[in-house]
């Protein structure tokens, strides 16, 4: 079973033990702030569980790794990524507001790059984040992503159209990071 780690976090495959935490974090409005507009409990769960089947490197669903504290086994968030091509993906990223602000994301996002540009064989990993979703832009920086552009009116939320971010990572850009 894949599961990675860091100093203070696990990272493993989701499981159905985690439903009461994915949809928590799917329902709270500051969590899905720049993310989606409000979905019914079903819609939840389809995602939910369309993230369940074992994965493996070239799979077409989400790699959903639940992000753990180590030493207390609670639940912070939810990373992971989706195959957008034979060797390219993109990552997402989601965590608790009690998680935000921490670096609980960067850490969890860092052992993910490492796992996609080493066992995982992916050569470039992408990003998509609406318009002013600061926090996510400033964490996929600090961990080598760069802007790449930015769509005009590309995500309908909240009842109006976003623009979208779009970041991008060379394997070898993360290399010369490191």
């Amino acid at each position: 079973m894949l599961m990675l780690t860091t100093p203070r976090l696990t990272c493993s495959p989701i499981t159905e033990a985690a439903w009461p935490f994915f949809l928590s974090l799917q329902q709270h409005p500051d969590v899905m702030r720049y993310v989606a507009d409000a979905r019914s409990e079903q819609q939840i769960r389809e995602a939910f569980d369309s993230r369940l089947p074992p994965w493996t490197p070239g799979s077409a669903h989400w790699l959903c790794l639940l992000v753990c504290d180590r030493a207390t086994n609670e639940p912070l968030g939810v990373t992971g990524y989706i195959h957008r091509e034979d060797d390219c993906a993109e990552v997402g990223f989601l965590f608790a507001a009690a998680a935000q602000g921490k670096g609980y994301g960067q850490e969890s996002l860092s052992a993910l790059c490492d796992y996609a540009f080493g066992d995982g064989g992916i050569r470039k990993l992408t990003a998509t984040v609406t318009a002013g979703n600061l926090a996510s832009r400033n964490l996929l920086e600090k961990t080598g992503f760069i802007l790449e552009g930015e769509l005009r009116e590309a995500y309908w939320l909240g009842g109006r159209w976003h623009n979208d971010w779009l970041f991008g990572l060379l394997h070898q850009e993360y290399d010369e990071k490191r």
